[in-house]
């Protein structure tokens, strides 16, 4: 087939990647090719860390597409880091967040190790001192942006032609997707701080502090991930406020990140959906697929996303957790052109 993909952020892109593996035409479409939310995230790849109460389709969704993230990442040259995650509270009213998420876990099957404030210094001693924590061992990451650029080194993009003519068109285009699909995702702001330090702690650490959630996601040449504010909005630069919050509690569980360098601060939107699932499938419209409303989760699920699009451009399967045709007016389905 001929494949338009419009939209190269890491989802449009493994799906052209997949579509091309199989052994179809395609053609990737972005003015600004990886420069939307994969630019900005962290790339934890944790289906167990990222698991939100009434998310378990989320978390089966992260299981299987987690599943094939190391082989994903070995054909693309992209490292994992494997070491797992470490969750922990700063004071005792932290720690009961910490085990309210091990509580969900362990409800649903995930592999988590309880520890005691003792136990989390022998894991991770560039900590400061915390009331307790638990580890994720399975939990794993990976640089976004590389993974981005070793996916348009195999891909490409190219401008649009309205002269071209496509058997199917996949629409990626994160948390603004056109007419009209567009009231399908809503952008939900996250600001993301990047650093490097001499020192970065040894796994990713997600960590409560007085209540103000934050991640520290370490790569390999000692680049340090901080993140992430979430707000109710769509667009703009990242703020003062934002920012002041994440170093806070960033440094308040990793005191060396005081001599860290910074070098980079991100604002983008995530793509959201009214229930928090992703729309991948078709759209009631021929030929017309939906790859989109990932929220947090558009890194873990790209490998996934990728397989279920190009299987159901070649057999019609659609996975009815994702089918968008559940959020789409009848109206909607013949208005796209």
């Amino acid at each position: 087939m001929r494949v338009k993909v419009l939209g190269a952020g890491i989802v449009g892109l493994s799906c052209a990647d997949e579509l091309r593996r199989r052994g179809h035409r395609v053609t990737v479409v972005d003015p600004q090719p990886g420069r939307g939310a994969s630019h900005a995230a962290a790339g934890m790849l944790s289906p167990a860390g990222e698991v939100w109460h009434g998310e378990s389709t989320v978390l089966d969704l992260g299981r299987r597409s987690m599943a094939l993230w190391p082989s994903y990442a070995e054909r693309l040259g992209v490292p994992l880091h494997t070491t797992g995650t470490l969750l922990v509270g700063r004071d005792h009213a932290d720690l009961q967040d910490v085990h309210r998420q091990v509580d969900l876990l362990l409800g649903h099957g995930a592999t988590v190790e309880s520890l005691d404030a003792r136990e989390v210094a022998a894991l991770e001693p560039r900590l400061a001192r915390v009331a307790g924590g638990a580890l994720l061992p399975e939990d794993h990451s990976v640089d976004p942006r590389a993974v981005v650029a070793a996916l348009l080194a195999r891909v490409g993009t190219r401008p649009d032609d309205p002269e071209d003519r496509f058997d199917a068109t996949v629409l990626a285009t994160g948390a603004r997707l056109p007419p009209p699909y567009a009231s399908l995702v809503r952008g939900v702001r996250g600001e993301v701080v990047r650093a490097h330090s001499d020192d970065p702690p040894s796994r990713t650490v997600r960590g409560w502090v007085r209540g103000q959630h934050v991640y520290v996601v370490p790569r390999p040449d000692g680049e340090v991930v901080i993140g992430a504010t979430q707000e109710e909005r769509a667009g703009g630069p990242p703020t003062l406020g934002g920012v002041a919050r994440l170093l806070w509690a960033a440094r308040e569980l990793v005191p060396g990140l005081d001599e860290a360098g910074l070098t980079d601060v991100t604002a983008r939107d995530r793509p959201g959906t009214p229930d928090n699932l992703p729309l991948v499938g078709p759209t009631g419209q021929a030929g017309v697929v939906l790859a989109a409303g990932h929220f947090r989760h558009g890194v873990l699920l790209a490998p996934l996303t990728a397989r279920l699009v190009a299987d159901h451009l070649e057999t019609g399967h659609t996975d009815p957790a994702l089918d968008p045709r559940r959020l789409i007016a009848p109206q909607e389905e013949n208005s796209w052109t």
